[in-house]
């Protein structure tokens, strides 16, 4: 079966080749090339049906994930949850080089004294990221300041030469999943694993992009399922979820249903659900009560809710670029907004904190220009430790430039 070089176990991970990282200009220029030449050279890729997608699995790793929108599923787990411990969720939003904020809030978090253990932690591309670090707890706060701070970051945004042009992502992929081989490893999923055993739950967001589904990958579960191929299955997770599509290309996975192999097609998980406090299927949901103290759910939300002014140029990818932030956002700020009513309604207590909408950040959450992340890292590290970043609603949406 051919696969993308990120397919689960069937591929090694491609070196890290040698170059400046590119310029936002030439960056500019080469996905206006992608765009117009897409469809040029297709994936070569083994069809399957809309009955083998719903029946598919991960060879070996039976329960790796779940839908979003499997009610019946997530039900059952969210009350056994609740009746094994009292619940504390955290919740990491996709962002891009804004997950810096993320980064330096829990380490300052961390100095307080205040930060709990989560019994579920959940990620979605830069979110994805971080949320294994944060699940871990504040031992690992040090190794996070530094894939934020010491400079690496700078490497993703390398156009992947002529198939950047005609492939199917403008930039190479090796960058970033060089990036997720050097920090999880064998150790990390060992500690994670143990932590799963307890009963903690680690949760990362991709989007399906045959389905146009959310798929909400059981972490801990790939890390305790003793599988031969179990790192490079959370690695390959890692950097679905983080592909963001046209600027890095998607991530094929191996799946099996009723004896047939097929790879799925996974994209960025902000495509879909960019925050996930509690999968789409419970946000309407009114859950049993369970146990005396109430559930506590902390939401990280990398970047502004307020909308940004900025002048868009009248370029393609200026206006796709733009554009696709722009519904990102807007997507995440519904989906707050379902998610503090949901908390509402069951009674738990609702804490959320995002990028003050009068502080100026890049208005394409890809500038990984290392002075520019370490700003915002340091400025997360600052609110994290004041402890006066919280809302218990949902945080302002005001615009900053706003009359």
């Amino acid at each position: 079966m051919k696969a993308d070089a990120a397919a689960y176990s069937l591929r090694p991970p491609r070196s890290l080749e040698t170059q400046k990282p590119v310029t936002m200009r030439a960056a500019l220029i080469a996905t206006m090339a992608a765009l117009a030449m897409a469809g040029c050279t297709p994936l070569t890729r083994i069809p399957y049906t809309r009955a083998a997608h719903i029946d598919a699995q991960v060879p070996g790793v039976p329960h790796a994930r779940v839908w979003g929108d499997d009610a019946s599923r997530w039900q059952a787990l969210f009350d056994a949850r609740q009746a094994a411990r009292p619940l504390t969720v955290l919740a990491l939003s996709g962002g891009g080089a804004e997950g810096a904020y993320g980064a330096g809030f829990l380490k300052g978090w961390s100095e307080t004294g205040a930060r709990p253990e989560f019994s579920v932690v959940t990620g979605t591309s830069v979110g994805a990221l971080i949320a294994p670090f944060a699940f871990l707890g504040p031992t690992y706060d040090h190794t996070l300041e530094t894939i934020f701070t010491n400079g690496e970051m700078e490497n993703l945004l390398r156009i992947d030469g002529l198939n950047g042009i005609i492939g199917s992502g403008v930039f190479k992929s090796a960058p970033l999943k060089t990036l997720i081989a050097r920090y999880a490893d064998d150790a990390m999923l060992d500690a994670i694993a143990a932590e799963h055993r307890k009963g903690r739950r680690l949760f990362i967001v991709t989007t399906n992009a045959d389905a146009q589904r959310t798929v909400i990958w059981n972490m801990g579960g790939v890390a305790a399922s003793g599988h031969p191929g179990r790192l490079e299955l959370f690695r390959t997770i890692l950097a679905a979820s983080s592909a963001i599509p046209g600027l890095f290309a998607p991530v094929m996975i191996d799946v099996e249903a009723n004896g047939q192999l097929f790879a799925e097609m996974h994209v960025d998980g902000g495509v879909t659900t960019n925050v996930l406090a509690v999968p789409e299927a419970l946000l309407l949901s009114k859950l049993p009560a369970r146990g005396a103290k109430k559930p506590q759910l902390y939401v990280i939300v990398n970047g502004k809710l307020a909308p940004d002014f900025d002048y868009v140029s009248d370029t393609t990818l200026s206006v796709v670029a733009r554009s696709f932030w722009t519904t990102v956002k807007a997507n995440t700020r519904n989906t707050l907004i379902a998610t503090y009513e949901f908390a509402r309604r069951n009674a738990w207590e609702f804490r959320a904190t995002a990028i003050d909408a009068h502080r100026e950040i890049a208005t394409t959450s890809i500038n990984f220009d290392t002075e520019y992340v370490r700003g915002l890292f340091a400025y997360g590290l600052e609110r994290g430790r004041s402890g006066a970043a919280w809302q218990r609603v949902v945080p302002s949406v005001q615009a900053a430039n706003s009359p």
